[in-house]
C-alpha cells in the first residue's frame, strides 16, 4: 500500500489525524480515540485492503458528524494514493454489527460518496449459528475493473452464505 499523506488528510479533516507506523489515529472532542489501519487481502483477480476502524475507548459518540468526515478524509486519501479496493467488516463486539453496518451506510450516503464510489454491503451468515456479519466493498467508480470486481464480490459472498447452515 502506498503511504497516506497525513498532512493532506489534515487539510480537510475536522479531527487532527496522526500516525504511529502504519496505524492512523484521531481523537474526538469528547476524548474518544479511534484507530484506522489497513490489512492487505490478496485475491487472484485484484488487490484489496480491509479498512479497520476501531473505537479504542469504547465511548459512544452519537451524532458526531466529525467522525464521519474524518473517516472519509482518510478513505479519500487512501484512494488518492492507491488504485485498490477497500473491504470493511463490521465488528461483532457487543452484537452491534447490524447497527454498525447501518451507521457506515448512513455515513456513506450522507457524505455524498455515491458519485465517487461504488459501495455495497452484504449480510453474511456468521460463524456461530444464527449470527450475522456485515461486509462492505468500496470501489472508485473510475476503477477499470469495477463491474467485474462487484460481480466477483457478489458471487463470493453468495457462495459464503450458501456454505453455511
Amino acid at each position: 500500500m502506498n503511504r497516506l499523506e497525513i498532512a493532506f488528510i489534515n487539510v480537510f479533516s475536522p479531527y487532527k489525524v496522526w500516525n504511529r507506523g502504519e496505524v492512523l489515529y484521531f481523537e474526538t472532542d469528547k476524548g474518544c480515540r479511534y484507530a484506522i489501519d489497513f490489512e492487505i487481502e490478496e485475491h487472484p483477480l485484484f488487490q484489496a485492503y480491509w479498512f479497520n476502524l476501531t473505537n479504542l475507548d469504547h465511548i459512544a459518540s452519537p451524532n458526531d458528524i466529525k467522525i464521519m468526515q474524518t473517516v472519509f478524509c482518510v478513505i479519500d486519501e487512501f484512494f488518492r494514493t492507491n488504485p485498490d479496493i477497500l473491504l470493511y467488516m463490521c465488528s461483532t463486539a457487543g452484537e452491534q454489527q447490524a447497527q454498525r453496518a447501518r451507521l457506515f451506510s448512513y455515513w456513506f450516503n450522507k457524505a455524498g460518496q455515491q458519485e465517487r464510489y461504488y459501495f455495497r454491503t452484504v449480510e453474511i451468515k456468521g460463524e456461530e449459528p444464527g449470527t450475522k456479519e456485515y461486509v462492505a466493498i468500496i470501489i472508485p467508480r473510475n476503477h477499470p475493473k469495477a463491474e467485474e470486481i462487484l460481480v466477483v464480490f457478489d458471487k463470493e459472498t453468495g457462495m459464503f452464505n450458501a456454505m453455511k447452515p
